[in-house]
Order: structure tokens, then C-alpha cells, then sequence
């Protein structure tokens, strides 16, 4: 039995006082109406109204049960129509795990993505370090690497791009690197996150493809887990650091920093965003098509 649809009936019948006019409100034979209150009161273990050839009352019981048999219909239609409005629209929150570069950068920008989808919300969780998405609550994460979990969708977007960058001040004291070999003798600032972060790689600006890599392995007196602590302390002349574009491009426009090793590309690594099912609802769509997009239009990002 639907519970709602009778209970819909219930209500039309105390208020008409008639079988056969809920009938013809529904389209059905009046019989039909009656066997949908039958089927009501066995299910509640009680009667409801009493019928008979002149007219159709309630029971006290009847009287009783329509406050609460209002509230629950009206419940019942409020929820379907937030169902049929989100239907196809991005209404709710997005929870979002990405870099901490990344995520510094996206702060600014998603006010465009939130301006297009007024009922839109997005939660940024900011991270160096990788973990379960059921787990922590997330909607979608922003991953670097190869795929480890082949329970997730995974959609490529780009791959990284990063500087390796100084403070004019500190290559003034210790001198530029030509090579990378050079870095051995630099005070180099380690941004940890995962596996070997002290093992810098370096494609050769004059290998053919497949392009030639080099290992580095460098060293300091500062390291992190936060890039954006590796950041603060290239700027303050601490040493030569190798972070994302997005963080250190608008240093180096304005002279805060200086590129070096240009002449070797730090190794790239694909760009993935990783979410838990394929059917995602809009919401989530919505803004894993932003991410794409702003990958897309940004050349450095590209493969």
C-alpha cells in the first residue's frame, strides 16, 4: 500500500464527506477510493470514517489522525518538489580535496563558477597529502600521480608544471645554478609529501623522445609538509625551492623570485580528479567540468 497516496485520499474524503466525489477528482471508480481507506484503516489497525447512504463521517479516530496525516502529505509533496528542483541543477555542497597551491589559486576563481550557480556551494579542503574519500566526507579530490585505487573514476585534466625558483638576494650570496648537478651544493628547501621528496628530476633540454630524465638528490636546512611554507621560505631567501606555477608565478613577475635551471623541465605528473561514482549528481558535475576547464585554458597545465 502507499502509505502517502492513502493518507491522500483520507484527507480529500473528510474534507468532500464523499467517496465518489474523490473519485472523480482522481479519475477512478468510487469502489477503488473506498478500497484504498479499507486497505488504510487495516494497516493502522483501526476505522476511520463510517459510511453510510446519506453521508461519510469520521470516526473520532478519523479526527484524530488528520493533523498528522496533514503534516506527513505535506512533508511528503515538500520533498518531492526539492527533489524535482535539484533535478538536473547543481543545488547543495561540494566538498573538494586539492594541493594547497592549488587550492590558494582556486580561491579567487571559483567566485565565477559560485556566481553562475547561485545554490551552488563549494568546500575547499586543502592538502598535501592523500586520503579516503568516504572516509573524510569528500565529494571529489584533485590527485597527482598515477591512478592507486581503481574502485575511483578518474578523469585526466592536465599535468604539473613546476618552477625552480630563488630569492634574488640568496643567488646573489651563493650564486645561480647551471645545471641541475649544481643543486648538490645549494642549500635546497624539501617540500615532503610522499615517497622519495629529496630526489629532484630533471628532463634534458636537448634529449630526444623519450625525453631523458636526471636525478638530483638534493638537501637543506628547512623542509616542510606544506607548500605553502616551502613558499614563505624561497621568499625569504632561505634557499632554492621547486613548487607549482600557480604558487610562485606572481613572485616571480614581480622580482620577489627568480626562476632558474630553466633550460630543465622538473618532471611533469598527470592530474587527475578522482570522485566515487559515475552516475555523480549535478552538483559535483559541475564543478569537476570547472576544474577541467580551468586546467584546459591554462597552458601550463597541459600535457
Amino acid at each position: 500500500m502507499d502509505l502517502v497516496a492513502a493518507l491522500r485520499s483520507f484527507l480529500r474524503v473528510a474534507h468532500t464527506k464523499s467517496f465518489s466525489a474523490v473519485a472523480a477528482e482522481k479519475g477512478v471508480t468510487q469502489p477503488a477510493v473506498s478500497r484504498q481507506l479499507s486497505a488504510l484503516e487495516e494497516h493502522l489497525g483501526t476505522r476511520l470514517v463510517q459510511r453510510s447512504t446519506q453521508a461519510v463521517t469520521l470516526t473520532d479516530e478519523g479526527k484524530a489522525l488528520l493533523e498528522p496525516a496533514r503534516e506527513l502529505v505535506e512533508a511528503a509533496d515538500a520533498l518531492l518538489d526539492s527533489a524535482k528542483h535539484r533535478r538536473g541543477k547543481p543545488v547543495g555542497l561540494v566538498r573538494i580535496a586539492v594541493s594547497v597551491p592549488l587550492g590558494l589559486y582556486l580561491a579567487t576563481y571559483v567566485t565565477k563558477l559560485l556566481e553562475q550557480h547561485p545554490e551552488l556551494s563549494v568546500e575547499l579542503v586543502l592538502r598535501d597529502r592523500y586520503g579516503n574519500l568516504q572516509e573524510d566526507g569528500l565529494d571529489a579530490e584533485v590527485r597527482v600521480g598515477e591512478r592507486s585505487d581503481s574502485s575511483l573514476i578518474s578523469r585526466r585534466v592536465g599535468s604539473t608544471s613546476q618552477w625552480t625558483v630563488a630569492s634574488p638576494d640568496y643567488l646573489k650570496k651563493v650564486g645561480v645554478p647551471a645545471h641541475p648537478q649544481d643543486l648538490e651544493a645549494h642549500n635546497c628547501i624539501v617540500h615532503h609529501k610522499e615517497g622519495s621528496d629529496d630526489v629532484w628530476w630533471f628532463t634534458s633540454p636537448n634529449s630526444a623522445e623519450p625525453r631523458e630524465e636526471m636525478a638530483v638528490n638534493v638537501h637543506g636546512r628547512f623542509s616542510a609538509n606544506n607548500a605553502a611554507a616551502v613558499h614563505k621560505a624561497a621568499c625569504a631567501g632561505q634557499g632554492i625551492a621547486c613548487l607549482s606555477h600557480l604558487i610562485v608565478q606572481d613572485d616571480v613577475r614581480s622580482g620577489t623570485l627568480v626562476r632558474v635551471l630553466q633550460d630543465f623541465q622538473p618532471r611533469r605528473y598527470p592530474i587527475y580528479i578522482d570522485y566515487p561514482a559515475r552516475n555523480i549528481p549535478p552538483r559535483v558535475k559541475v564543478v569537476i567540468d570547472f576544474l577541467h576547464q580551468y586546467a584546459k585554458d591554462d597552458p601550463l597545465f597541459r600535457p
